[in-house]
C-alpha cells in the first residue's frame, strides 16, 4: 500500500513529542536482532529510512535512550515510546519507528535484516532478508527498487 498523501503527522503515545514526515520513505525495514527485540519489546522492531530534510520534531523534545551509543535512539521521555532513530555517520536518513504516524497502515517492510537471530515463529512479508545487514553497496539497488515499488 502506498503511503497516504504528505506530509504526514504523528507521535508518541502519549502525544507530548509530535512529529511530521514531509518525504516519502527510501525504504521500510522490519529487524529481528535482538538488541530491536528488546527496545521494542517484541519480535522485530520497524523502520521507515526517511530523508533528514523530510522529518522534523513539531512539539517536545525527545530524549536519547536505550544503549546511548554512536547510533542515538530518541524515545518521549514521559510515555518513553520509541520513536525513532539517527544510525551513526548516515546524517542524511531517519529511521522512523512508522507505528509513530498517524496512519501506519500504508507500512509493510520492503526488507527484514538480523533473520539469524529472529524468533522461530517471527514471519514478515518482506521481499528481501539478509541474516545480517545487506552490504553497503546493495542499498542503492533496494533503494531503487523500493521506489518502483511505490510508484
Amino acid at each position: 500500500m502506498p503511503i497516504p498523501s504528505l506530509p504526514a503527522e504523528g507521535g508518541c503515545r502519549c502525544g507530548r513529542v509530535r512529529l511530521r514526515i514531509s518525504a516519502k520513505p527510501l525504504l521500510t525495514m522490519a529487524c529481528h536482532c535482538t538488541g530491536c527485540q528488546k527496545m521494542s519489546s517484541s519480535a522485530y522492531s520497524l523502520s521507515a529510512a526517511i530523508p533528514a530534510d523530510g522529518f522534523e520534531i513539531t512539539k517536545g523534545e525527545p530524549v536519547i535512550g536505550g544503549l546511548h551509543g554512536a547510533s542515538k535512539h530518541y524515545f518521549c521521555g514521559y510515555c518513553m515510546s520509541w520513536m525513532f532513530t539517527r544510525p551513526e555517520g548516515l546524517d542524511w536518513f531517519v529511521n522512523l519507528r512508522p507505528t509513530m504516524l498517524y496512519d501506519p497502515a500504508w507500512f509493510t517492510p520492503f526488507v527484514e535484516t538480523w533473520t539469524s537471530e529472529k524468533l522461530p515463529w517471527a514471519e514478515t512479508p518482506a521481499l528481501h532478508s539478509y541474516a545480517a545487514l545487506p552490504a553497503f553497496e546493495e542499498y542503492d539497488g533496494l533503494v531503487a527498487e523500493y521506489a518502483k515499488s511505490q510508484a
